[in-house]
């Protein structure tokens, strides 16, 4: 596409219109995110009303995952060959119908296929909606743009348990499902009335390699998901899902790395700003995903906190991050943007240390409160300049295969993040549960002094049941301070990549001639 086709895109939009536009693409991202972690806080209920275990219930969010890293890959081959727009339309409204028949499911194994419906569904729809933001805006705006986008990237995991728990406990774990019907309806509206349409071509694919990359990422998310629960090596099914996403990802990238018919364009990562971009939101969803998923297990297993309650408490995180998105969007014409970049990261780093010093059992909601508001900021600085300079160097045709891999990197960052976290916690407080266990000896003053203040003896059975109860939180409390300090070491380490960012500002060789 010529440069003045590209700026007479821009140009000729009207600004109401693009406004619409970007709501429509907004409403449509924080719905399918906040699915993601919303169902999380009714997984007890669930588990009731559909005869499930503790470790079967987990495949409805399993299979949610799964689906959607296998679908993220091929949405910019869907949007070539059938327009953008079509295919925005026919997720959400596929994605509104797969929620309605979550809502009605009456087994597990009902939810679970709708479910991977509703991932299926869902999963074009963040990559595109980026794409559509991409060019809709010109490279002055564009950074503007990418923070009110990345508004229902950062916001949907981070106020699903809050969202999740008050729905939850006030209407009950169907309304969940629910309520994403009249969101969809209005989104649908607005996505038909304001989103441009892109003309759909007869692109070439190799099926071959789609169904590499499908089994290969499939089988990844599985492992990733699973891999705590089956004990990692240790189970042949967790053995038998590496061998297979090796070997299916190792040759899809040796086939398609410069195939012009590959479902996803390898050869974009040549350009360094989409590589390192891509490599630095895989990092950064390792800390941020897993911060989100260690918390409410810390505010409502360890601290008692009721869900609601504690959703309420991690509220303030959301509301810190759209803080850091507005300071983003405000400077990003001015500053460049590797410093954005760099600070954000300090600040995550910053917040989540302060999280290793200060939790305890006795903690005070000041303490909980203040590391998630500094870490919001940062979170807010680093996300929306990550997404504006993956595509600064990229022609506008390329936006939707960029963004393709763009989001399955931050896809799998956030499932790795979990699964290392996850493992930390468990083994971590496995191995301190031995360790403090092996110091309670009848010699130990610390053990009198407890008997003392309780009015228990040795022989009494409720001091055995209360000291294990006591053993168990406390070598628990030991293993989320270690499984902060990794992500906290998963912020840090990032800060040197920041220097192999580019940042062309204006001087885009792809930015319209206005902006030079």
């Amino acid at each position: 596409m010529a440069l003045s086709d590209q700026v007479a895109d821009h140009t000729s939009t009207p600004l109401p219109q693009r406004l619409l536009s970007s709501l429509a693409v907004l409403l449509a991202v924080l719905m399918v995110i906040l699915d993601m972690t919303v169902v999380n806080v009714a997984l007890p209920d669930m588990m009731g009303a559909l005869g499930a275990t503790p470790d079967q219930i987990t495949w409805v969010l399993t299979s949610y995952i799964v689906a959607e890293a296998i679908v993220i890959p091929m949405s910019g081959f869907l949007a070539e060959r059938f327009g953008r727009k079509n295919v925005l339309v026919v997720s959400v409204a596929g994605f509104v119908v797969a929620s309605m028949l979550c809502g009605q499911s009456g087994t597990l194994f009902q939810m679970v296929l709708f479910r991977l419906l509703q991932g299926a569904f869902g999963a074009s729809v963040v990559p595109l909606s980026q794409a559509t933001m991409v060019d809709t805006y010109d490279a002055q705006s564009r950074g503007k743009a990418m923070a009110v986008w990345g508004i229902g990237v950062l916001l949907g995991p981070i106020m699903g348990p809050t969202v999740g728990g008050f729905i939850t406990d006030h209407l009950g774990w169907q309304w969940v499902f629910y309520i994403n019907l009249p969101i969809g309806i209005v989104n649908l509206v607005l996505l038909v009335a304001y989103i441009q349409p892109t003309k759909a071509m007869r692109v070439p694919i190799d099926w071959l390699g789609a169904a590499l990359l499908a089994i290969g990422v499939g089988s990844l998310q599985m492992l990733l998901d699973r891999g705590n629960v089956e004990d990692w090596l240790q189970s042949p099914l967790i053995v038998v899902l590496g061998i297979v996403s090796i070997v299916c990802l190792a040759t899809f990238v040796i086939r398609s790395f410069n195939r012009r018919d590959a479902i996803l364009r390898l050869n974009l990562l040549k350009d360094r700003n989409l590589a390192t971009s891509s490599f630095l939101i895989m990092a950064f969803g390792v800390g941020m995903l897993s911060t989100i998923a260690l918390q409410p297990l810390f505010l409502e297993h360890l601290l008692g906190y009721p869900a609601s309650t504690a959703g309420l408490v991690m509220a303030p995180r959301g509301v810190a991050v759209m803080m850091g998105m507005v300071v983003v969007a405000a400077l990003i014409s001015h500053v460049d943007s590797r410093w954005l970049v760099f600070f954000g990261l300090v600040l995550s780093t910053v917040g989540t240390y302060v999280t290793t010093r200060t939790y305890n059992l006795e903690i005070d909601q000041f303490w909980i409160i203040l590391p998630t508001i500094v870490q919001g900021i940062g979170m807010g600085m680093i996300f929306v300049p990550l997404s504006t300079l993956a595509y600064q160097t990229l022609p506008k045709e390329a936006s939707d295969q960029a963004a393709g891999i763009f989001n399955i990197a931050r896809t799998i960052g956030g499932s790795l993040g979990i699964a290392i976290a996850a493992t930390i916690l468990t083994r971590a407080s496995q191995q301190n549960w031995r360790t403090l266990g092996g110091a309670l000896d009848p010699y130990n003053p610390a053990l009198h002094a407890w008997f003392n203040a309780t009015g228990l003896s040795a022989s009494d059975p409720r001091a055995q049941q209360l000291l294990g109860a006591e053993l168990m939180r406390q070598s628990m409390m030991i293993g989320f301070i270690e499984a902060f300090g990794f992500i906290t070491l998963s912020f840090l380490v990032l800060i040197p990549f920041v220097m192999l960012l580019k940042d062309t500002g204006a001087g885009s060789p792809y930015a319209p001639a206005s902006t030079k």
